[in-house]
């Protein structure tokens, strides 16, 4: 691919007068022109020229130094998913570059723009299995949009201009620009940073095909049972205000998938909920009943769909998607809306009769009283001595009024905060959705405030996902960021024992896991702390955590064999969720 910069305009060049700097230099340079403020990253010798530039960088680029380069991919992925930029990332050749790799699937999946920086061997070495070498554009390729390696300074602008675009435009992704220590350190003659803004064979959006608007339009309108499923491609699109018009207009009941969370306000009249193994009962159960199926930047995961040759074969399917490998991929589609959600969704507003389904929306309420007789009011509220996941969340709503940005790891207390937390804004709830990475929560819950600074970030944790990135504390430590931690401990791997519990017999298998005492580890870490595991303490707690100057770590020890319902079992279809 070829990048084609003679339509940039000459206002774009960082200067147009030529000096000698190094590549090093060169790659800082372009940074700041991109608009980057903050880097996560962990520096080691092949890359350390480019950190010697950083040095007389380091009042105009915020570098946060983790304890792990997992810790900054993620990181990374916080702050790309909490202020819409790009996150950017600096590690070493070796063990540095393959201690991305986890974040770069996780990220790949989820369409969270990344550039990272790797440093390589001196061109002369590669090949040569060199200290610290290893082949970092092919074990990339496959969890990347984009990657490229480069050995000659001169490169550097363009390729860093090209690795943006890649990454933040159509559907966004992670890229990874690998340098070799001569190109870091090579001089030569810069004449200024141009952006790209275009690249020959790459059409990050599709056309969009009016003809297909019409189409989608028509059956839209004749349907009796319309239904929306919509995703993350929402938020990436940036297209929330058209997304809820589209929605107000036709009257559509609304369920999103966990990565579409907070793309509607929760208390929005129209949202029905949670799609998916444990989302709520009406959403899943009535994909089963709609005649028109709207899919809005959405991906049909098997989480959501269940078994594909049960799920909605009734329906006819709308896909919006900007995606069009996406489209037909998994479900077929009876009309294919290509193109960006934000363009598209204003078009196939206008053209949509103003309607409104009160039986529809009842038979959704219908379903959510039955789960709430069933499942949630045991959850939220519970008679038994033991605290739940549930209730922890419920006091968290209750104090944060909905406001906060909600970082989750995975497991159990995934499902339940997803379920249960309450948002009114956009861009509050960040989730390891597609890879499901434990360990996400905490480096990402670091790199989400750095991207919303003026918001309260609360990560919500599970006592074996703490484990894998605690070393992170020290992250927070040194930064004096501000996040709040809950740990819900169940001295289980939860969602592991769960499983085995139901579909194994109970066979627990290597599921029972001892933790330190987290308290004292925050406390290691200069953090503040506190544990609880009685009810009449639990809303207290919270409230200190929140309202205390600083980072602080809240323990709360809840039930040991507590079970996240409703589930759809895997192999079955979504008309056969378990409310019990």
């Amino acid at each position: 691919m070829e990048i084609l910069t003679a339509q940039q305009s000459s206002t774009e060049t960082s200067s147009s007068v030529e000096r000698t700097i190094s590549g090093g230099e060169a790659l800082l340079d372009a940074l700041l022109h991109e608009g980057v403020s903050t880097i996560f990253g962990y520096p080691g010798g092949a890359i350390m020229p480019i950190y010697d530039s950083l040095y007389d960088y380091r009042d105009r680029l915020n570098h946060i130094l983790v304890r792990h380069e997992q810790g900054a991919i993620h990181a990374a992925q916080g702050y790309a998913r909490t202020s819409g930029d790009v996150g950017v990332v600096f590690a070493t050749s070796g063990p540095g570059a393959t201690n991305l790799v986890t974040g770069l699937a996780d990220a790949q999946i989820d369409s969270t723009p990344l550039v990272c920086i790797t440093g390589q061997v001196f061109a002369h070495l590669l090949g040569t299995d060199a200290f610290q070498e290893t082949d970092v554009i092919n074990i990339t390729t496959p969890i990347t949009k984009w990657n490229y390696q480069v050995t000659d300074a001169t490169e550097i602008p363009s390729v860093i201009a090209k690795a943006f675009y890649i990454a933040k435009s159509g559907r966004p992704g992670p890229v990874v620009i690998d340098i070799t220590k001569n190109a870091q350190l090579q001089k030569f003659s810069y004449s200024g940073y141009t952006p790209c803004d275009h690249i020959r064979s790459y059409r990050p959006k599709p056309v969009v095909r009016k003809d297909y608007i019409e189409k989608a339009a028509a059956l839209i309108n004749g349907a009796k049972k319309p239904f929306v499923i919509f995703g993350q491609g929402v938020i990436l699109g940036e297209a929330e205000m058209e997304f809820r018009s589209f929605i107000e207009k036709g009257g559509f009941p609304a369920a999103w998938t966990i990565l579409g969370l907070s793309a509607l306000p929760t208390d929005h009249p129209q949202n029905v909920g949670m799609l998916g193994m444990h989302g709520n009962y009406g959403p899943n159960l009535l994909t089963n009943e709609c005649d028109v199926l709207i899919a809005i930047g959405m991906r049909f995961d098997d989480r959501v769909t269940g078994r594909l040759d049960k799920y909605a074969k009734q329906a006819k399917v709308v896909h919006l998607d900007i995606d069009p490998s996406e489209i037909d991929k998994n479900v077929k589609a009876e009309v294919p809306v290509w193109g960006d959600c934000k363009e598209t969704l204003p078009l196939l507003t206008a053209l949509i009769n103003k309607r409104t389904f009160p039986e529809w929306l009842k038979e959704f309420q219908d379903c959510h009283i039955q789960e709430v007789e069933t499942v949630i009011q045991d959850e939220l509220n519970p008679k038994s001595a033991v605290l739940t996941m549930g209730e922890v969340i419920r006091e968290l709503n209750e104090l944060t009024l909905g406001d906060a940005v909600i970082v989750t790891d995975v497991g159990q207390h995934q499902m339940v905060a997803c379920r249960y937390a309450k948002f009114n804004n956009t861009r509050s709830n960040v989730t390891s959705g597609g890879l499901g990475t434990m360990g996400f929560a905490l480096p990402a819950a670091i790199g989400a405030k750095f991207g919303a600074l003026d918001r309260t970030v609360v990560a919500i944790i599970g006592d074996g996902g703490f484990q894998m990135t605690l070393q992170e504390l020290g992250t927070i430590m040194q930064t004096g960021i501000q996040v709040k931690i809950i740990i819900l401990n169940n001295h289980f791997l939860g969602m592991v024992r769960q499983w085995q519990q139901l579909f194994h017999e109970k066979r627990y298998s290597f599921v029972n896991i001892e933790s330190p005492d987290f308290v004292q580890v925050a406390k290691g870490y200069h953090i503040h702390g506190a544990s609880v595991s009685e009810r009449k303490d639990l809303r207290s707690a919270i409230s200190k955590m929140l309202e205390h100057d600083g980072s602080y770590l809240l323990e709360v020890h809840v039930g040991k064999e507590n079970n996240v319902f409703p589930m759809v079992p895997q192999g079955c279809g979504v008309a056969e969720i378990r409310l019990k």
